[in-house]
């Protein structure tokens, strides 16, 4: 009687637990071994859960404390074994939850980039969210790096590291 009861209990426990790890995906959460240096990693949240093959919402965020330059362009580069596809109509820049005008949004599909060029400069100190829509994951999962480089307005035309999003598609 004991170990049914003390079945039940354990089965009655994983059960309960199973939701809450299921509603952690779609989040950056913690990562431990990655190979990207702790303050380089930039937070992000998928709406509709990460599913391969499925529509989502991706939320690129970029703190306020990592926005020290005012931005011009976002440049978000990710790797070549990413078959997900972009809706270029569909993507925002988002300061406190406001839309910013953009001038152009690029993406080129070769080079594995999406270019993002907001008609004013994005404010340094900013709290950025970029909110790429009605994006087809891949048809395989896995961990996929999408890097943000950044280019300031009247700079030289370098872009500059931000950071790195390290999303999980599964």
């Amino acid at each position: 009687m004991r170990r049914l009861l003390a079945s039940i209990a354990v089965s009655g426990l994983l059960l309960t637990g199973l939701p809450l790890v299921s509603s952690a995906q779609g989040t950056s959460g913690f990562t431990l071994w990655s190979g990207v240096k702790r303050e380089n990693q930039l937070p992000y949240k998928l709406d509709f859960g990460g599913q391969t093959s499925g529509w989502d919402r991706y939320r690129l965020r970029i703190p306020q404390k990592k926005l020290n330059l005012a931005v011009s362009q976002f440049s978000i580069s990710y790797p070549d074994y990413f078959k997900g596809k972009f809706d270029t109509d569909r993507i925002e820049v988002r300061i406190k939850g406001d839309k910013v005008p953009l001038q152009e949004v690029v993406w080129d599909k070769e080079n594995h980039k999406v270019d993002i060029y907001p008609k004013e400069p994005v404010p340094a100190g900013s709290r950025v969210e970029l909110v790429f829509s009605n994006v087809k994951n891949p048809s395989s999962g896995g961990t996929f790096y999408f890097n943000c480089q950044i280019q300031t307005p009247g700079d030289v035309p370098l872009l500059r590291y931000l950071g790195t999003w390290i999303v999980s598609i599964s």
